[in-house]
C-alpha cells in the first residue's frame, strides 16, 4: 500500500513538531507537581502560568478568564451544568445539531427536571435561524442559557458569534458555545465578543490530546464541576496536565502566527476538491453552507445510496485514504449522524466527511479522487 492519506483532520490532528519540543522538557527533567512548594513545582507552576498568559492573550482575554480542562466535552460539561447550578438557568435553548457533548448534556439536565429547552430552528441551508431565536428568547421570562455551537464539526457552518451574543444581551441570557472547531483555526478577540463560555481542545490544532480550555467571562462565576483539589484558582480539581497545558499554548502560537497562510492554503484544497468532485463523481452533493459561512477545513459531501457508497468508508481505508462519515464521537452509530438527519431529509444519500489540515497537498486530493471514481 502506498502511504496513508488522512483527511480526517475535525476529528483530530498530528501533532505539531515544534509543539512537541515545547511539550518534552515536561515529560522528562520537569516534572515537579505544580502544587509543590520547591523548585520542582515552582518551575511548572511558571510553565503553566506562563501558558495561562499566553493563551489570554492570543484571544484577547484576561488570565484570571482561562481555565485549562482535560478536553473539549469536560469543559462544555462544566459551562453548562455551572450556567444551571450557579447562575440560575432554568431554560436552555439549543439546536438538535450540536456536538453530543452538549445535546447529551443538556439532555441530562432535561431529563433530571432541572430545566425545559427549547430547540432553536435550522434554515435550509443547516444555519441557525436568528429570527426564531430571539422569538424564543423574547417569548420567555425564564433565566436562559443559549448555547450554540461556532462552527458545526460536521457541515462546517459557522455562526454568528457577535449577533448571537447581541440577542443574549438584550434579552439577559447567558451563552456558551463550543468552539472547539474554531478555536485555533480562527481568530478571537474575546474582550469585544459578547459571549461568557467558550470552548477549546489542543488535538484539533496540532496540540496534543487531553489538554481543554474553558474560557469564563470575568462578569459570571460558577462552582466547580470536578471536586477534591485547589487546582486553577479552586475551580478544577486534579494534578494538572503541565506537559499537555504548555503544548496547548504552543500550538496555539503557532496556529495564530500561521492563520493567514493556513487559511488561504487549506481553503484552497477545500475549494480543489469541491471542483475534483463535481467534475468526476457523478450526483456528488454537499452538506450544510459549503461556499458561504463556512469552516475552511471541513468538506461534508453526499452520494447516492448504493451497496458501493455504502461501503465507501472501508473501501477507502482499505487504499490508504482515511475519511469519516460525520463525527468521529459518533463513529460507530447505529443511527448514524443527528446532524446529516436534521439537514438533510433525503434516506437515499450516504455522507462522507472530508477535513483538511495544512500538511495535506493536492497530490492527496487528486489521489482521493481517483479512488472515489474507482470505488463508485
Amino acid at each position: 500500500m502506498s502511504e496513508r492519506i488522512y483527511l480526517d483532520n475535525a476529528a483530530t490532528t498530528c501533532i505539531d513538531q515544534a509543539v512537541l519540543d515545547a511539550m518534552m522538557p515536561y515529560l522528562s527533567e520537569c516534572y515537579g507537581n505544580p502544587s509543590s512548594i520547591y523548585s520542582y513545582g515552582r518551575e511548572t507552576r511558571i510553565a503553566i502560568e506562563t501558558a495561562r498568559k499566553k493563551v489570554a492573550g492570543i484571544l484577547n482575554a484576561h488570565p484570571a478568564e482561562i481555565f485549562f480542562t482535560s478536553c473539549g466535552t469536560e469543559s462544555n460539561n462544566t459551562a453548562i451544568n455551572g450556567a444551571v447550578r450557579d447562575l440560575g438557568c432554568t431554560r436552555i435553548i439549543s439546536s438538535k445539531i450540536e456536538h453530543h457533548a452538549v445535546t447529551h448534556t443538556v439532555e441530562h439536565l432535561d431529563n433530571l427536571d432541572w430545566v425545559m429547552v427549547d430547540y432553536v430552528q435550522l434554515l435550509d441551508n443547516g444555519h441557525v435561524d436568528l429570527e426564531h431565536l430571539e422569538a424564543l428568547l423574547a417569548g420567555s421570562n425564564q433565566k436562559t442559557l443559549v448555547s450554540l455551537m461556532h462552527a458545526n464539526n460536521e457541515i462546517g457552518n459557522l455562526l454568528n458569534l457577535q449577533a448571537v451574543g447581541e440577542l443574549c444581551t438584550r434579552y439577559n441570557a447567558i451563552f456558551h458555545s463550543d468552539t472547539v472547531q474554531t478555536v485555533g483555526h480562527f481568530p478571537f478577540n474575546l474582550r469585544e465578543t459578547p459571549v461568557h463560555f467558550i470552548t477549546g481542545s489542543a488535538h484539533k490544532f496540532h496540540g496534543p490530546k487531553g489538554a481543554g480550555l474553558l474560557y469564563i467571562n470575568e462578569n459570571i462565576r460558577i462552582k466547580p464541576f470536578i471536586h477534591g483539589g485547589g487546582q486553577e484558582r479552586n475551580m478544577r480539581a486534579g494534578t494538572e496536565n503541565v506537559y499537555g497545558i504548555v503544548g496547548f499554548a504552543r500550538a496555539l502560537e503557532l496556529a495564530t502566527e500561521n492563520y493567514e497562510s493556513d487559511h488561504v492554503q487549506i481553503g484552497a484544497l477545500k475549494m480543489y476538491m469541491m471542483e475534483q468532485l463535481q467534475q468526476h463523481i457523478p450526483d456528488v452533493g454537499f452538506n450544510g453552507d459549503v461556499t458561504g459561512r463556512s469552516l475552511y477545513t471541513v468538506l461534508s459531501t453526499s452520494f447516492p445510496k448504493t451497496e458501493k457508497s455504502e461501503m465507501l468508508l472501508m473501501n477507502l481505508d482499505m487504499q490508504g485514504i482515511c475519511a469519516s462519515g460525520g463525527s468521529a464521537c459518533t463513529s460507530g452509530a447505529e443511527q448514524g449522524s443527528h446532524v446529516i438527519r436534521e439537514v438533510s431529509h433525503n434516506p437515499n444519500r450516504v455522507t462522507v466527511r472530508f477535513s483538511f489540515s495544512k500538511y495535506n497537498t493536492r497530490a492527496e486530493i487528486d489521489r482521493t479522487i481517483e479512488a472515489l471514481k474507482g470505488i463508485l
